[in-house]
């Protein structure tokens, strides 16, 4: 019998398509996994912006996962929007006896349109209970600095991009991938990965800036990219750089769903040659050392 492996979300529902559970079960399926999702909170959300926030109760969450994990299990979870201090204490704590495989945290703070998706009381509970479980935790700059307390105009070059990323790692991650999208005047959208155990030799993934407004989901997408391809096999490395692959592709077929910001195309990499999507492909290269 043909065993599938498994990955889940655990996440708020994108009424619009674009981000949260939808992005992530479409990742799933485009890389080869079962998705399985645990909801959280389900949103009134288009291309323009969150008309509604509306968080589950925290034994809803609770049900959910016991429903999941008994029965199916999971060889990768990703989390997105949790919400509360109550749903991640749920969670952190579901997921720590439950031994499934290694945990992707996507730090979902504050949407692209500026609406609250974390409670500010929750920060604490994310840092505490919910990344020290984690394989790796993947921020944007600004959610980087609110889990830090910093000054976004503090995270305007790669070198302050590595000491953010770097101080992420005292939260307890194995990992961080700090993502370089929001990083001002650069020609290249630049990650950053740094493990615990080489804190000072990070990862360098890079590749050219494609020129859209259409990026809503590409942070659902990235994280849930890497969960599928740690749920295949991959070590962590090859997962982000495949998944940084695969988001680009998404991204360069991005179009309008409305007449706000359009949404990633997530079955784009598989519209073009093999060898051309390979070679669109970036490269995961340290930097070098002085």
């Amino acid at each position: 019998m043909k065993r599938f492996p498994k990955a889940l979300t655990i996440a708020g529902s994108d009424s619009g398509g674009g981000a949260g559970i939808q992005a992530d079960l479409k990742t799933f399926q485009e890389l080869g996994t079962f998705g399985m999702s645990v909801l959280t909170a389900a949103t009134a959300q288009n291309s323009v912006g969150v008309q509604g926030v509306y968080p589950l109760p925290a034994d809803a969450v609770a049900r959910q996962l016991d429903s999941v994990l008994d029965d199916i299990g999971a060889d990768a979870v990703k989390t997105g929007m949790l919400f509360s201090a109550d749903i991640i204490g749920i969670v952190a704590g579901k997921l720590e006896r439950c031994g499934a495989g290694p945990i992707v945290v996507d730090p979902v703070m504050i949407s692209k349109h500026g609406s609250r998706l974390l409670e500010e009381a929750a920060a604490e509970a994310l840092r505490d209970r919910l990344m020290p479980l984690a394989e790796v935790v993947t921020p944007n700059l600004p959610e980087a600095c609110a889990l830090l307390g910093w000054d976004e105009s503090e995270l305007a070059t790669e070198a302050a991009m590595e000491a953010a990323a770097r101080e992420l790692l005292r939260f307890g991650s194995r990992h961080v991938l700090l993502k370089g999208g929001h990083l001002p005047g650069s020609a290249e959208a630049v990650d950053l990965l740094l493990s615990a155990d080489r804190p000072h030799r990070p990862i360098r993934f890079a590749a050219a800036r494609v020129p859209t407004p259409h990026t809503h989901g590409t942070g659902c997408t990235t994280a849930s990219a890497i969960a599928a391809l740690l749920a295949l096999g991959h070590e962590l490395p090859e997962a982000a750089r495949r998944a940084k692959a695969f988001t680009l592709e998404a991204i360069r077929a991005a179009g309008p769903t409305g007449a706000g910001t359009g949404s990633l195309w997530h079955a784009a990499w598989r519209q073009e040659p093999l060898s051309v999507a390979e070679a669109a492909a970036p490269r995961a290269v340290a930097p070098p050392r002085a």
